[in-house]
């Protein structure tokens, strides 16, 4: 047999368990990879609600579980006798989930495969997503930052898929409208906040954004990471207070060209008809849990405003590509979508408590042992932990975010996963 492993398993509805077991022997077209680090997608979640009845996750899981978890980077150990020259030991990676497969275009990795996955110490990439240049090299200068290309790349999918009618409605413009206004409704999570660092690091910008939440804390941090930004307009807004006529006077009326709605609630659906501008494109990119989900659309709105609706999710691998180079290149930057890290012991209570769990993304470092833990209780911590005394000392000297020297940090000193 294989290497040994330590991994998340998925075996029915609500039935997740963290065991070790060996992998298969590596075959020729197949490459042996350590994972360091998987950021915890509300997808997993929903994988963990449905079970087999989610369209990515097998049948038979009963028998053959799959290993959760896809937003993941780690490093090549082997590869077999047919990649040899193209990747080498210590090659840093990550990986497109979506392989687009024909005929199985629901096969994905972190919900598909007995042997790859992100929440786990060693893998088998096996051919499928090798031959699929699905499995993406990447040298940036910290594991978590890969982890976070994954969702970064989705965001980018999202903006690439928005369109606008040209002059006289005969030609469509693909993404959003340069100058224009953009809202991010419900969105004051961790993807929203990448979807701001994003549109204004990126050359098509809008001239305002408006990002809205019901939340007051989530909207502060928002606003505190975000409070330098000189270039374009940006609008919180806690809806829960603020109207919606209030929110369009902002804009002289015209609305918002392009809306994206980033929580699957039939309230903000209903807000997003009435903050499209005439032409506006309002993408629903909420995934919603609920195969049944609906929600009411304005159709004369539709009609006779030139309202188009599009759902985006997932990406490819050249927006995966481009996200990874936005990455390097220092364009954005990934950690403010990171509220808490934790150890591989961790992710069981972390992927079925997701939606209860406060915060932002939840990072987990697959080779240690440590409970999911909140960057802000750093401090609190430390009082009595030196690992989290340190911790916080060193975040406290990049905004309260998580950094390269954290994590160098924390893999060095924590105890391992056994």
């Amino acid at each position: 047999m294989g290497e040994k492993t330590v991994a998340v398993r998925l075996y029915g509805k609500n039935d997740l368990r963290l065991e070790s077991f060996e992998l298969s022997d590596l075959k020729d077209d197949e490459i042996l990879a350590a994972v360091v680090s998987n950021s915890v997608c509300m997808s997993s979640h929903k994988a963990m609600l449905q079970g087999a009845e989610h369209k990515r996750v097998p049948a038979d899981i009963a028998e053959n579980p799959v290993i959760l978890g896809h937003e993941m980077c780690g490093e090549i150990l082997e590869a077999g006798k047919k990649y040899k020259d193209i990747y080498k030991p210590g090659m840093k990676y990550t990986i497109q989930p979506a392989l687009n497969i024909p005929g199985k275009e629901t096969i994905a990795v972190g919900y598909s495969f007995s042997e790859i996955g992100g929440n786990a110490t060693k893998v088998i990439v096996p051919c499928e997503v090798i031959e699929r240049d699905c499995l993406i090299p990447c040298e940036t200068d910290a594991f978590y930052k890969a982890s976070l290309a994954e969702p970064i790349a989705c965001i980018l999918r999202a903006l690439k898929d928005q369109f606008h009618y040209g002059q006289n409605q005969d030609e469509h413009q693909m993404g959003i409208l340069e100058g224009g206004n953009l809202a991010i409704l419900g969105g004051a999570g961790p993807m929203g906040l990448a979807m701001i660092d994003i549109l204004i690091n990126m050359d098509k910008k809008p001239k305002r954004i408006l990002l809205t939440d019901i939340n007051r804390r989530r909207l502060e941090r928002a606003e505190n990471l975000f409070r330098e930004e000189k270039d374009i307009e940006l609008m919180f807004v806690n809806t829960g207070i603020v109207s919606i006529e209030d929110i369009l006077s902002k804009t002289d009326g015209h609305g918002f060209d392009d809306v994206f709605i980033f929580s699957p609630v039939k309230e903000l659906v209903a807000q997003a008809g009435s903050l499209t501008a005439i032409g506006g494109c309002l993408n629903f990119f909420a995934g919603p849990a609920d195969k049944n989900f609906s929600a009411e659309i304005n159709f004369y709105d539709v009609h006779y405003n030139r309202h188009h609706i599009i759902g985006s999710a997932g990406s490819n691998a050249q927006d995966l590509l481009d996200a990874v180079d936005m990455i390097n290149s220092n364009r954005i930057n990934p950690a403010i979508m990171i509220t808490h890290v934790g150890g591989l012991d961790s992710a069981v209570e972390t992927i079925k408590n997701l939606p209860k769990i406060a915060g932002g993304k939840k990072l987990i470092y697959t080779g240690i042992s440590m409970p999911l833990t909140a960057l802000d209780d750093f401090e609190k911590l430390g009082k009595k932990n030196k690992i989290f005394r340190d911790l916080a000392g060193i975040i406290k000297q990049k905004n309260g975010l998580w950094c390269k020297e954290a994590e160098d940090y924390l893999l060095q000193n924590a105890k391992r996963i056994k």
